[in-house]
């Protein structure tokens, strides 16, 4: 099978940021399909020129030089999204394949894969990461009626034209289901767990505190990725300031970049926790997550409180977590935080009261016997229900029915 996969911001294990499709890829490329990605050249040397195409694990990827960053205004990255799907429009349409596999974000995604389906008349799978536009009207990055039809009628000719939806989570199949899309044809494949990746020697992790004279032998409570609005990281330094009135040994670090970071750094300085207990890092690549998470007491994955349905995320950090068999933290409700409470295997914490909170994550780490128990039950969720192995090969029973379908 040749398959046409659009995700504008691939990521490799070299580069930092969730590295699902490179995972979903290279095993399709191990089982005997051929892949073409298609993605933005996000590289210093991708800025000057045109297309270029490398080979990573079997896969072939053709990037394409589009300038993004999470620190850009909404309205830079919206008119990033456009010229993406303008320019890879055409180049999409002149690979052959037999099916078309888009994942979003952003929603734009859709554009080159339907106009490659419809010029090569091929069924396209479209893969759901975050309900949009939904997500960006909660937040305030979408406004105005104009901009908010258009979207809405995007999204709905992006359905009509799909074969099957993937949805990264119960909720979001909710969400696809409402706009009238047969749910028999919407499957819940979430993110996944690298255990070969995460499952690393406890020495690796010794390292990494050992580098750090801050951290050495205290608890450490780790959150990676976007420094967005919707994850709320301000919400983990307030959680930081509110804990060193309880255990000041602890320490709390957060590893990313995007558009709140240095309003993160500066409410650190205010409240006076920046480099006592609360720490910062720049993005790291993926490759490097393993020996963090190896170092690490507990993962965090934190949302902010915004209406809509942003509980419904299925978050990179949640599983990597429990690949790790480290202990979650949450601070928000829905279906990974009913999981976790299932199965013991982390903490919700308070979303509104910091002290609150704090007292709970200080019975939490105050407890060996609950992290250890925690971490066994995470490394088990881990095996038994999000392995990666398991969630690609649906993944590819998904592609394979479409080509089967010829929709």
């Amino acid at each position: 099978m040749r398959i046409l996969y659009l995700h504008q911001y691939f990521n490799t294990p070299a580069m930092p940021g969730g590295t699902r499709s490179y995972e979903m890829a290279r095993r399709f490329v191990e089982w005997g399909h051929e892949v073409h990605m298609i993605t933005t050249d996000r590289s210093p040397k991708g800025a000057s020129s045109g297309w270029r195409m490398t080979r990573e694990a079997g896969i072939t990827v053709h990037w394409l030089p589009v300038p993004y960053s999470n620190r850009l205004p909404y309205i830079a990255r919206i008119r990033s999204f456009l010229e993406f799907a303008w320019r890879s429009s055409r180049y999409a349409a002149q690979i052959p394949a037999d099916v078309v596999f888009a994942t979003s974000t952003p929603l734009t995604i859709a554009i080159p894969a339907i106009y490659a389906k419809y010029r090569q008349r091929i069924p396209m799978v479209f893969e759901v990461r975050d309900l949009w536009p939904d997500l960006p009207i909660a937040v305030g990055a979408l406004r105005g009626k104009i901009p908010i039809f258009l979207a809405r009628k995007l999204e709905k000719f992006t359905y009509d034209s799909s074969a099957e939806v993937v949805a990264l989570s119960p909720g979001m199949k909710e969400g696809v289901v409402r706009q009238g899309f047969p749910e028999s044809r919407v499957h819940v494949i979430p993110n996944s767990c690298d255990l070969d990746l995460f499952q690393v020697p406890p020495e690796v992790g010794k390292d990494f505190r050992n580098r750090h004279a801050w951290l050495r032998d205290r608890p450490l409570v780790v959150y990676t990725g976007t420094f967005g609005k919707v994850n709320d990281i301000g919400y983990f330094v307030k959680l930081a300031a509110a804990m060193r009135e309880l255990l000041p040994e602890v320490r709390f670090l957060a590893v990313g970049d995007g558009v709140e970071f240095d309003r993160v750094q500066a409410l650190a300085k205010q409240l006076g926790v920046l480099e006592e207990n609360f720490f910062l890092m720049s993005r790291i690549p993926k490759r490097e997550i393993p020996a963090l998470f190896s170092a690490a007491t507990a993962v965090s994955t934190l949302l902010a409180t915004i209406p809509g349905r942003v509980w419904d995320n299925s978050s990179n950090k949640f599983f990597d977590g429990l690949a790790a068999g480290r202990p979650v933290v949450t601070n928000y409700g829905g279906w990974q935080t009913d999981i976790l409470q299932s199965h013991k295997a982390g903490v919700f914490l308070d979303e509104y009261d910091f002290s609150r909170a704090a007292r709970q994550l200080a019975d939490f780490l105050s407890s060996p016997q609950r992290l250890e128990e925690a971490g066994k039950a995470a490394l088990q969720l881990a095996k038994d229900r999000f392995a990666r192995d398991t969630l690609a090969k649906q993944l590819e029973t998904v592609l394979i029915r479409a080509v089967g379908t010829k929709s």
